[in-house]
């Protein structure tokens, strides 16, 4: 399968690729600076720079889309996700955070603070993930990310089966990187927010 991975010289870039490449796909791993993507070189990767803020910069037709995009800026990543559906991936695969938007409701109490933790940049991961659903990509909203192996017992359950959010609680990004490369294999949540989980 032809992947694509933005924003690959990100922790949780690197895990998608990492994964990805394990499970013998071809990937092109994308970053504004391509050096800084510390996976070593193989015959199935190709390293490019691009930025995902620019759809003229992007060729993702016949590509399924793994996104490892994060921002300390708002409006980034819904010029990120406009940009991705405009140039015509197969599919879109993107990461969202647990405990906003539609997922806020499940979550419950501290989605509150989550909300504030997020400040102006809140807006912007909403409408980005409401632009993917709309093009029939999945957004995988996700826990608190932490570094670490996958976990033996990670399942994907749909948002109506989410926990309430629980801040002690972490999953790896091996978990999560490995949930989305499941989705990628065998569609289960096209146009919907799956729920990777630990345990």
């Amino acid at each position: 399968m032809n992947l694509t991975v933005l924003a690959a010289s990100g922790r949780t870039g690197l895990a998608l690729t990492r994964e990805a490449l394990r499970r013998g796909h071809s990937v092109t791993a994308i970053a504004r600076d391509p050096g800084r993507i510390a996976v070593p070189d193989a015959p199935l990767l190709q390293k490019v720079a691009r930025d995902v803020e620019d759809p003229a910069s992007l060729d993702l037709a016949g590509s399924v889309v793994l996104s490892g995009l994060g921002t300390d800026r708002p409006g980034v990543l819904l010029a990120g996700a406009k940009a991705v559906v405009a140039a015509g991936p197969q599919r879109i695969i993107w990461l969202g955070a647990y405990g906003t938007g539609e997922s806020a409701s499940v979550a419950g109490e501290a989605a509150g603070v989550l909300t504030k933790l997020l400040g102006d940049r809140l807006g912007d991961k909403v409408e980005a993930d409401a632009t993917i659903l709309a093009a029939g990509g999945t957004v995988f909203h996700a826990g608190l990310l932490t570094d670490g192996p996958e976990s033996p017992a990670r399942r994907t359950v749909p948002l109506a089966d989410g926990p309430p959010l629980d801040f002690d609680a972490v999953i790896s990004r091996a978990t999560v990187a490995a949930a989305m490369l499941d989705e990628a294999e065998t569609p289960r949540f096209a146009g919907k927010i799956a729920l990777p989980l630990a345990d």
